[in-house]
């Protein structure tokens, strides 16, 4: 009896272990240190308060922000308040009734503020503001991968001892998926002058990290991979419902209809919510990979990628590939390339994007819908070959989420 006893509590200690593990565990393999880092930098102090610069800094290697934007929210330790704000904006003012003469420009316990849109005058500007909340990935375009706005804060503390850091940060970019730690007080950031010729460093510093889950972020996929080859006539489509089922159609979800197109135009484009054609997968992504050439030392493959959303254009889009032939690409014939390597030791990690003013934005549905490239590789005949569907991706990610592979018994065999 104490035997099955003992049996049974092992068995319930295990389960409660397993539970503590939840699907948002945010570790990302192919980054496996990427993060957002908010940098919170009191610069100088005032009668009842301070002024802070805040830089929301991208750490990730390819998953950037996209339009309409972050909007960053937190909750006050006291009872501050925002007097003033460059770069940036609260999205509510809150009840500033107690305040007679100069009213603040957000008394909310728990502002939310929100990047500036570009052409903004200048006076209400500071430097990496007013992009309207768009912040590139760290690999695609590290010069863009941050994001800046002051703030000017009452009824704070005015020393180093009396500032009480705020709580409960949120980051939306634009939607759900991240989760913020506490804020952790640093060593005070150092200012290079315009001549660099004086250092400055900030009264007090501190970083809040973010962390990406795409578990959190959706409730399905948002990409699928399909896959063909020259030599088997099989075309191996996006597994059936890899992003939702025709049976389960919402507003969100639109059937194949050409006229379609011009009418959800009317909703705008950059809505978060999709708008998707109507298909087998019902996924906004398709990525389909080709093996299209054989040579004697060269090889070659072609990446489509087909946007079914009808709300949606992507801006600054890439595609993470995962495929043991990538370090030896010998060119990227319409994309831009850029070796990962998530493990040192192992170069088999590829990120591909637009190149500007020609393909880095992937049009809405439709005609104009889809972009394409391809990608020539040099054969190790130590490792190459076409059987056991060697040539296909071993995964995707389509703007930093992972995409619905087909099962490998499925994947066009070599006759």
């Amino acid at each position: 009896m104490m035997s099955l006893f003992s049996k049974f509590t092992v068995l319930l200690l295990f389960v409660l272990w397993c539970a503590s593990f939840t699907s948002t565990e945010a570790y990302d393999p192919l980054d496996p240190t990427g993060n957002i880092t908010i940098k919170w930098d009191i610069i100088s102090w005032t009668a009842d308060g301070y002024v802070a610069v805040v830089t929301i800094y991208n750490f990730q290697q390819y998953r950037h922000i996209q339009a309409p934007g972050w909007s960053l929210g937190w909750t006050w330790a006291k009872k501050e308040v925002i007097w003033s704000m460059l770069g940036g904006q609260a999205t509510e003012q809150g009840d500033c009734s107690k305040f007679k003469g100069n009213i603040p420009h957000c008394c909310k316990k728990s502002p939310t503020v929100v990047d500036l849109l570009p052409g903004i005058p200048y006076n209400q500007q500071i430097a990496n503001c007013c992009k309207g909340g768009v912040i590139s990935s760290w690999a695609q375009d590290p010069a863009n991968a941050a994001s800046s706005f002051q703030l000017s804060v009452g009824s704070a503390g005015t020393s180093n001892k009396t500032v009480r850091l705020p709580k409960n940060f949120t980051l939306k970019a634009p939607g759900p998926g991240y989760t913020c730690a506490r804020a952790k007080i640093v060593k005070p950031t150092r200012f290079m002058s315009t001549d660099k010729r004086r250092i400055t460093q900030a009264w007090m510093t501190w970083n809040v990290t973010c962390t990406y889950s795409q578990f959190l972020a959706q409730k399905t996929p948002s990409c699928c991979v399909s896959l063909s080859s020259f030599y088997n006539s099989t075309i191996v489509p996006c597994p059936k419902c890899s992003c939702g089922c025709q049976r389960n159609i919402s507003d969100s979800r639109v059937p194949n209809a050409p006229h379609l197109a011009s009418v959800v135009s009317s909703l705008g484009s950059n809505n978060p919510m999709p708008i998707v054609q109507c298909t087998s997968h019902m996924c906004p992504i398709r990525v389909h990979w080709h093996v299209k050439l054989n040579y004697k030392l060269y090889w070659r493959v072609k990446v489509t990628i087909t946007n079914f959303n009808y709300n949606m254009n992507y801006t600054q889009w890439n595609l993470v590939v995962q495929h043991p032939n990538f370090d030896n690409l010998t060119q990227s014939f319409s994309f831009n390339y850029q070796s990962l390597s998530p493990y040192s030791d192992i170069n088999d990690t590829a990120m591909l994007w637009g190149v500007k003013f020609y393909n880095d934005m992937l049009m809405q549905a439709g005609r104009s819908g889809n972009v394409q490239s391809e990608l020539l590789f040099q054969k190790d005949t130590s490792t190459f070959t076409f059987d056991k569907g060697w040539a296909f991706p071993r995964r995707i990610y389509f703007n930093g989420d992972n995409c619905v592979m087909p099962p490998p018994d499925a994947y066009p065999w070599l006759p």
